[in-house]
């Protein structure tokens, strides 16, 4: 923040976020914005909008781009309604207005009257602060608020699973067109199936996944890896964001996190069956692993166990000094 003396140009920069704000927030922010430079002389020469994101991370697309031009010379102020507009991050705040201020851009804000004083410093200091505690408070509120809702076995947030729709109690019930979809793909991966032919009998038929799309691989690994089919409702399983607000789903959180309810959901198939389709995708996986093997084992995918069903593969194993070659399943 600086005194605004010899400023002509600036942008004006709004977002909401997708909590308990509506789109006309916009309009309230860019009117106030407006009345400010109009009333100071400046001429906004861009208007840079992030809707339905949050300010707790740096990943919105309109405000990168606002930073990018910031280096272009065409302007020399941003304008914003309020602080928290800007950044709820204290560390990313810092960041971006150092490289404003390399830029020679200073930043305005609307409602809050700061300057180039000492007091200003601590003020601004403050309110970031003060942004920050709500953002992470109002987080840990909504997570608690989440748990109770899973305790319950409620739909917690997102788009249910192909097969699932959520009733007006929040509780899941099935879907029976999607849920026909659900019950071939189990059935047909269970009989033999591979996925490109379970894919293709599913698209001859019409089935469209839970967007509207046609079905892919990816999209069938995750149904026929998701426990909810079977009944069981799991919540609190994946891993938190990293640092850049990212989300790896790979990554799962200690057992003692999760909450796991039996029969926490309307099941589509059996127990029996789903248990019975994820040893076939495990011995699939096994198979392919093998397959990248040095030697060509002439029988790898052609010998069944009479068993389970299993299929055999080439194995190469070191026994000391010796080497044997052998099969397994």
């Amino acid at each position: 923040m600086k005194n605004q003396t010899n400023i002509k140009n600036v942008v004006a920069y709004c977002r909401y976020s997708s909590d308990n704000q509506r789109e006309e927030s916009i309009d309230a922010q860019l009117r106030a914005i407006h009345e400010y430079a109009e009333r100071n002389g400046f001429i906004i020469v861009e208007e840079y909008i992030d809707k339905a994101k949050s300010a707790t991370n740096d990943q919105r697309p309109e405000f990168q781009r606002m930073i990018a031009d910031s280096a272009n010379g065409n302007f020399e102020a941003i304008v914003i309604h309020k602080l928290d507009r800007f950044s709820r991050n204290r560390y990313d705040s810092a960041i971006y207005k150092k490289e404003l201020k390399r830029n020679r851009v200073s930043l305005f804000s609307v409602t809050e009257n700061l300057d180039d004083s000492p007091e200003s410093i601590i003020l601004e200091g403050l309110l970031e602060s003060m942004a920050e505690y709500y953002s992470r408070n109002l987080a840990r509120e909504v997570e608690k608020g989440r748990r109770e809702n899973a305790m319950q076995c409620r739909h917690v947030g997102g788009i249910p699973p192909l097969g699932y729709d959520v009733g007006e109690d929040k509780k899941y019930i099935i879907n029976e067109k999607e849920a026909g979809a659900v019950r071939l793909i189990f059935r047909w991966v269970r009989d033999g199936k591979g996925y490109s032919a379970v894919i293709d009998e599913l698209n001859r038929l019409g089935y469209k996944g839970k967007h509207g799309k046609p079905f892919a691989k990816n999209g069938l690994n995750s149904i026929l890896k998701n426990e909810k089919y079977c009944g069981l409702y799991t919540y609190n399983r994946s891993a938190s964001k990293d640092v850049d607000g990212k989300r790896n789903g790979h990554k799962q959180k200690p057992r003692e996190e999760w909450i796991v309810v039996e029969d926490g959901i309307p099941a589509i198939i059996s127990k029996d069956e789903f248990d019975a389709v994820q040893e076939i995708m495990a011995g699939r996986m096994q198979t392919r692993r093998h397959s990248h093997a040095k030697e060509n084992y002439l029988l790898t995918g052609k010998m069944v166990c009479g068993v389970c069903s299993g299929s055999y593969v080439g194995a190469r194993r070191r026994r000391g000094d010796r080497r044997s070659i052998g099969i397994r399943l």
